[in-house]
């Protein structure tokens, strides 16, 4: 049996212990993690815990990974405050319905996409665009938790601007909340230095816990977290569907980019093999699970997948180990009542400052300025456009979408004259296609026209990477025109691809 059909049969094995261990030891970050990740969604923070629990047992069933984790993640909690936020108060009830809806429409997309064999749209954003994206994003992340960080509740008016606002009242930080921030990121960040395992996140909330008990910490905590299951239903903002659509196609997309990144690194690490398709499967079942418990949109979570990794998973059941162990603590939720918000904050701040990363914006001016500005422009409009940061995705996209076509738009020629014999050589390079035709038929006709003695034209076609129908149409018109001109026609090095229609074209010249 070779290595890689073991890896396989192990993925689909049935749940061992090294899954269990691995489930408990995710549990135990993600359960933190979850509620700081629904305060950056705008939503209650034990709703975080419904969006992990369900939807990753949920997922289960389908993941192509055996590693992959579901649930919270703070790039589409970010995009779903961005999607929501205008359309209702955060927190509130109509809020948390808007959120339920998106989760919905997000797993009904993925889901399409992935039963439609879709699964390569997952590559649609450029690496420009995710670059900048990213980098913004991460930006934003950080800034909306400076208030709680320090203390200082803002003004509502933007996220770069209350943190802005936060930064300078230096008079209005709360000590104590910044004294546990950095105790937080001190715990988390040092304790990766010790072992990728080391729970610093779930010392630092029990710490936090103990101290707020003790001293009567008083500023922002938790509080009341409804205790239980929770309770599936449909009773959603049906009429809102129109308005939620393209934010929910816009994070069903985006969103994935991290699924999708987690299962390519570890399926070529391990030599496995990995599905597009089945994962937009998945994670579509997790969001619409997510959507029918009152959760929020969800995703897969870079960090958490790892610690999956590292802490002995064998299949994908690992994930269904952490889901049973947050749905088994939801009845217990009322321990987490004391816990400060400033160290949810730093939770989401440790998180996320490694994703900015200036240094890939400043080395793509290197290697092509065209790219390099899309990428400072999706970046830049990133920020402005915050929290709406789904149409700077869009705009980003649109731009890249642009600058390939204008570049496949422009065909290279070469061309030599064999005088002698009275023969052109014409070789383009590039991409035939609609967008190009036109240049091919107009640089051809012109040669002719400068070299009027010629009675015969060699076409080299070796450097056309595709030739699509229009470019095909196009091919057969100068050849019947060069013909009714007393010009003989030779097609050279015929891509193998297009021979099937060079023999009809030929023929029916």
């Amino acid at each position: 049996m070779t290595p890689a059909r073991s890896r396989q049969q192990r993925q689909r094995a049935a749940l061992g212990v090294g899954d269990i261990l691995a489930g408990v030891t995710v549990a135990m970050v993600v359960i933190p993690q979850s509620l700081a990740y629904a305060e950056l969604a705008g939503m209650p923070a034990y709703t975080g815990l419904y969006t992990t629990a369900l939807p990753a047992i949920a997922a289960a069933f389908f993941v192509s990974s055996p590693y992959l984790q579901t649930g919270t993640s703070a790039m589409t909690a970010l995009l779903t405050f961005g999607a929501l936020s205008q359309l209702a108060p955060p927190g509130s009830s109509a809020y948390i319905g808007l959120a339920a809806l998106l989760a919905l429409i997000v797993g009904l997309v993925r889901l399409l996409i992935g039963f439609a064999r879709f699964g390569s749209v997952a590559y649609l954003m450029s690496q420009p665009v995710l670059i900048g994206f990213t980098s913004a994003a991460a930006i934003l992340i950080l800034s909306s938790q400076l208030p709680t960080v320090f203390g200082a509740p803002a003004p509502s008016n933007g996220i770069l601007q209350r943190a802005f606002w936060t930064l300078s009242h230096p008079h209005l930080w709360d000590l104590t909340s910044l004294g546990l921030s950095v105790m937080t990121v001190a715990l988390i960040l040092l304790g990766r230095r010790l072992h990728p395992l080391f729970p610093g996140v779930l010392l630092a909330v029990g710490l936090g816990i103990g101290l707020s008990r003790l001293t009567g910490y008083e500023g922002a905590v938790i509080g009341s977290i409804p205790s239980g299951l929770p309770r599936l239903h449909l009773a959603l903002p049906w009429t809102t569907v129109p308005t939620l659509v393209i934010s929910g196609g816009v994070i069903a997309l985006v969103g994935f980019v991290e699924t999708a990144s987690i299962c390519r690194t570890y399926a070529t690490q391990d030599r496995m093999k990995w599905d597009a398709n089945q994962e937009f499967i998945s994670q579509g079942v997790a969001n619409v699970a997510a959507g029918l418990c009152g959760g929020f949109p969800a995703g897969g979570s870079f960090g958490r997948s790892a610690i999956n990794r590292l802490a002995g998973a064998k299949s994908r059941w690992s994930g269904a180990a952490t889901g049973l162990v947050v749905l088994a603590f939801l009845p217990f939720t009322a321990v987490l009542s004391a816990l400060p918000k400033a160290i949810l904050g730093a939770i989401v701040i440790t998180a996320v400052v490694s994703l900015i990363r200036p240094q890939q914006l400043v080395e793509l001016w290197r290697y092509s300025h065209p790219q390099a500005s899309i990428a400072w422009l999706t970046f830049g409009l990133t920020l402005v456009f915050a929290p709406r940061i789904d149409i700077a995705v869009l705009i980003g996209i649109g731009l890249a979408v642009a600058q390939h076509l204008r570049r496949e738009q422009q065909l290279v020629f070469q061309h030599w004259v064999d005088a002698s014999a009275g023969v052109l050589h014409f070789k383009p390079l590039g991409v035939l296609w609609f967008g190009s035709a036109s240049s091919l038929e107009e640089t051809f006709t012109a040669l002719l026209a400068e070299y009027p003695d010629l009675h015969k034209a060699k076409l080299h076609l070796s450097g056309l990477g595709r030739i699509d129908l229009s470019g095909a149409i196009t091919l057969k018109q100068m050849i019947s025109d060069a013909k009714q001109a007393g010009i003989e026609i030779e097609l050279l090095e015929v891509p193998p691809m297009a021979k099937s229609w060079v023999a009809r074209v030929w023929h029916d010249g």
